[in-house]
């Protein structure tokens, strides 16, 4: 899934304004891949799922509160995890419970580590539209030092 060309920046508004404890509106960052998007629809139609489209819309909520307010990160490291996941070589994983896209590659980290990057999409409540809800960089054994902020 390519992102937009200003992904990036709407992204980091986003995350800093809920860093001011301000809402930021939701924002559409790019589009999944046409095999992505066929591979999640299968699973939907079979599972009795409504499809999704290949749009992705981003809040950044979640996000913020578990990587940065939780685990430490800053947002230039958020931004280099959706970035590498979100790619149109990431993997589709779909069950019941769970949509992500996960990235084959490994990407050296800014602490050490050498991580697979995986996007959690939330396919229901902006429904048609999918969410980036979060990113986990599997394998991050070394964790920034978390740093207080609002929590949401």
């Amino acid at each position: 899934m390519p992102l937009y060309e200003n992904a990036a920046a709407l992204i980091r508004v986003n995350l800093e304004q809920l860093a001011a404890s301000k809402r930021p509106e939701i924002i559409e960052i790019g589009e999944l891949s046409v095999q992505q998007l066929t591979e999640i629809n299968e699973f939907r139609v079979a599972n009795d799922f409504l499809p999704i489209i290949a749009t992705v819309k981003f809040l950044g909520r979640h996000l913020y509160k578990s990587r940065i307010v939780e685990n430490g990160y800053t947002i230039d490291d958020i931004l280099d995890q959706i970035e590498s996941s979100m790619q149109s070589c990431s993997i589709v994983s779909v069950t019941e419970l769970r949509t992500s896209l996960e990235n084959p590659n490994r990407r050296a980290d800014r602490y050490g580590n050498t991580v697979l990057d995986r996007a959690v999409l939330e396919c229901t409540s902006r429904h048609p539209w999918p969410e980036l809800f979060s990113v986990i960089p599997i394998g991050d054994e070394n964790r920034p030092k978390r740093v207080k902020g609002p929590s949401l």
